[in-house]
């Protein structure tokens, strides 16, 4: 049995009761990396604390993740500034002359991005947020139809970074198909339920055929009846960032909220009134974004760092802004994530305390006791979606689990493909839906809204699509069995 046993299940009950009762994420990751700390360290608990803090600044994948925040916080406040995204949003309403049409766009921009899904929800949710409040979509919905497709698609694409990497998984257990784990992997992808149905859940919402309920019906509710695209709590200055009427400009002539007002939100815009918009300017920096990214094998990096000289080269050449007024969003840019990036460091924090509390081995050690040939399947995929989902770790999960699930399949004569599909399904449905996760931080953030709102929109749909997923794994299990 791990060292910590139970007691690694605290930090994470921690984050989840804070967050859920106060619906503030940072302060819940807060509280959730002092529980740890005291776990590993007692008395001495705030010197393991400031060290997790060192460790968590100098994980690679960490600082790669603040580089992505850092640069694409700068590239969207200069779309902002400089009227460029305002320009795109005036250019689609020439196509997009209807809500459906808007969420749909929504869902077809998401399936085009499959590369990479950090490139899907920040390019998605920037370039798509300004068309979706004209026609009073909640941002909560926006969010959820976005999220609901970039993980599961990049997870079913295989030139993706999720296929890669998973690949690699099936070929260092030894699971190939024709001599490589990408064959094994190709042969996996028919079993990745989640995110078959996760993708069906996201069209289906998109075109209308699927019921808001939840968190969601109440935000579309007040969307049409005030013309407020925001969730219940959302701050003066949060509105204000996003270039938002207030909500008291909103019911100005409306104190009693009774008449739905005709405009859904007033958009601050740098654009000259009258002008045709031109949307070259975004599309470009958006086509050299995801050409530059797939040239260079999925470095994301690469790409918004191309994206961003691009549009700054646009910006001053088409004298939108000054040499300062770039200088100046630059660093309002940076501002803007200073969020996120305390989140992110946070984050990586709780799951290196999870490493150290042995949480994964915990869970494995509880569940290897049921398992079965016709059961595995299942109960992979069910153990690995809830512990994506408590810790955060996505790809992490599938490093640390994949190396116990494959040879335990092949000991179980069990399919190994099967119960790696499992486990790459478990990661998708974690990234879909974790409070804390990268996905969901960088997804509000490209909209505009708390991860919290965003999370509680998202798990009424996430939890049809998984339920389904876990049917499916039952079937399969069985008949494979």
């Amino acid at each position: 049995m791990p060292e910590f046993g139970a007691l690694a299940l605290l930090p994470i009950a921690v984050i989840l009761v804070v967050a859920v009762a106060t619906r503030r994420t940072l302060f819940a990751l807060l509280c959730g990396t002092v529980a740890g700390a005291l776990i590993l360290g007692g008395w001495g608990g705030f010197d393991v604390w400031v060290a997790y803090t060192g460790t968590a600044l100098s994980n690679e994948t960490a600082q790669w993740l603040l580089l992505i925040v850092a640069l694409f916080g700068i590239l969207m406040m200069l779309f902002e500034k400089s009227g460029i995204v305002t320009d795109f949003a005036r250019w689609v309403e020439r196509f997009v002359t209807s809500r459906r049409k808007s969420t749909l766009l929504t869902f077809l921009l998401s399936v085009v991005l499959f590369v990479d899904d950090y490139l899907n929800v920040l390019t998605t949710g920037t370039s798509m947020k300004q068309v979706t409040d004209r026609y009073r979509v909640p941002r909560t919905q926006l969010g959820a139809i976005m999220k609901m497709t970039a993980a599961p698609i990049a997870v079913l694409v295989p030139v993706s970074t999720w296929a890669l990497f998973f690949s690699g998984l099936f070929e260092a257990q030894g699971v190939t198909v024709g001599g490589s784990g990408f064959g094994a992997y190709l042969q996996s992808i028919p079993f990745i339920f989640f995110g078959w149905t996760a993708i069906v859940v996201a069209l289906l919402m998109s075109i209308g055929w699927l019921p808001r309920f939840g968190p969601l019906k109440k935000d579309a509710l007040r969307a049409e009846r005030d013309g407020d695209v925001f969730p219940l709590g959302t701050t003066d200055a949060e509105r204000r960032a996003e270039g938002a009427a207030l909500l008291s400009e909103l019911r100005a002539d409306d104190p009693d909220g009774s008449t739905a007002q005709r405009v859904a939100v007033a958009l601050e815009t740098s654009t000259e009134a009258g002008r045709r918009p031109q949307p070259w300017s975004f599309l470009l920096a958006m086509a050299v974004l995801v050409g530059v990214t797939i040239a260079t094998d999925a470095n994301v990096v690469a790409g918004t760092a191309a994206a961003l000289a691009v549009t700054i080269v646009l910006v001053l050449v088409q004298r939108r802004l000054s040499v300062r007024g770039v200088l100046d969003a630059a660093l309002e840019g940076i501002e803007s994530m200073l969020f996120v990036m305390v989140l992110t460091v946070l984050a990586f924090m709780v799951q290196e305390m999870n490493i150290t509390l042995q949480l994964a081995e915990f869970v494995i050690q509880v569940t290897e006791p049921v398992l079965t040939p016709a059961l595995l399947p299942a109960i992979v995929f069910a153990v690995c979606g809830v512990y994506a989902y408590a810790t955060g770790s996505f790809w992490d999960l599938a490093a640390v689990i994949t190396p116990v699930v494959l040879p335990l399949a092949l000991a179980l004569g069990a399919d190994p493909i099967l119960a790696g599909a499992a486990v790459f399904s478990g990661a998708a449905l974690g990234s879909t839906t974790c409070l804390y996760g990268d996905g969901i931080i960088l997804a509000s953030r490209s909209i505009g809204i708390k991860p919290i709102n965003l999370m509680l929109a998202i798990l009424p749909y996430a939890g049809i699509a998984a339920g389904i997923s876990l049917v499916l794994y039952l079937v399969t299990g069985f008949l494979a069995a």
